[in-house]
């Protein structure tokens, strides 16, 4: 995760086993965010941009034996990821159920239903899982208020990213001092929709045609990644600030667990506000 200084077994890895030229990528034609790996195999990783502003952050892997069930004790793996000694607090999270509800984290165990969790205590771990939707982060460093989102193609058409951002705004954070950050998840490589998916996306967020490639027999591919990019800038979070990993869950099997590649295992994605210095 993101606190841990970089040791032998931090290193970065190959983030597809496609060639660039048999791959597609996010229409933003970015490469992947620069983000570290820990462990051998890989057990969790943490963005470089957010370990930079000093928050304590990791997804994990699925060669890390994460918690059992919701608030039960970490493993050495996870408590490592979040910087923690000894006794690991109770982790705070949200019963997720694919809409742009934000619920507030006082302390662990279940907040609520909801797919945004936010917090403003230092020392909380929040946390959300994932299978192939989006884990997204956002922190703004200047107030110290931290949110997570789970989205998928029904939060993106509910708009839970910019639900995330207005629930951090309304704490006090301001959009364009936030960082965002997009673990793995599914990608324009892997993503396909049908009219069922597209056109309630269309409805929600206008033309889709830069996102989407066409595969003939009314199927797309999608690239969510870019929409919730779009989306984060259009309530405000400035572009650059926008760390995607471009880590495509389906592609990956050996790394991540992905529901449309059949796994019934979840990725878990941390966060924890550090102690006021």
């Amino acid at each position: 995760m993101a606190r841990p200084a970089p040791s032998r077994r931090s290193r970065r890895i190959s983030t597809s086993r496609r060639s660039s030229a048999d791959r597609p990528t996010s229409r933003a034609g970015l490469a992947g965010a620069a983000v570290r790996w820990h462990g051998t195999p890989p057990t969790h990783l943490g963005f470089e941009a957010l370990t930079a502003a000093e928050l304590p952050h990791a997804t994990t892997t699925r060669h890390c034996p994460t918690t059992p069930a919701a608030g039960a004790p970490f493993s050495v793996e996870a408590r490592t990821a979040l910087a923690i000694d000894g006794a690991v607090p109770a982790v705070a999270f949200a019963r997720q159920v694919h809409g742009a509800a934000a619920v507030r984290a006082t302390g662990g165990g279940s907040a609520g239903e909801g797919d945004v969790i936010l917090t403003t205590l230092a020392g909380l771990p929040a946390a959300i899982v994932t299978a192939d939707c989006l884990p997204v982060v956002l922190y703004d460093p200047g107030v110290r208020a931290l949110a997570l989102a789970h989205v998928g193609w029904r939060g993106t058409v509910g708009g839970t990213a910019r639900a995330a951002v207005e629930a951090l705004t309304a704490l006090g954070a301001a959009p364009a001092r936030m960082l965002a950050a997009i673990g793995p998840s599914i990608g324009p490589c892997c993503y396909e929709v049908d009219r069922a998916v597209l056109d309630p996306l269309r409805a929600a967020v206008g033309a889709v045609e830069p996102w989407i490639t066409p595969r003939g027999d009314g199927r797309w591919l999608l690239d969510l990644w870019a929409v919730n990019e779009a989306e984060l800038t259009r309530a405000g979070v400035d572009p650059g600030r926008i760390a995607n990993a471009r880590l495509c869950t389906a592609c990956r099997p050996d790394l991540f667990h992905s529901y449309r590649k059949g796994s019934r295992g979840r990725l878990v994605t941390l966060a924890r506000l550090p102690a006021a210095g």
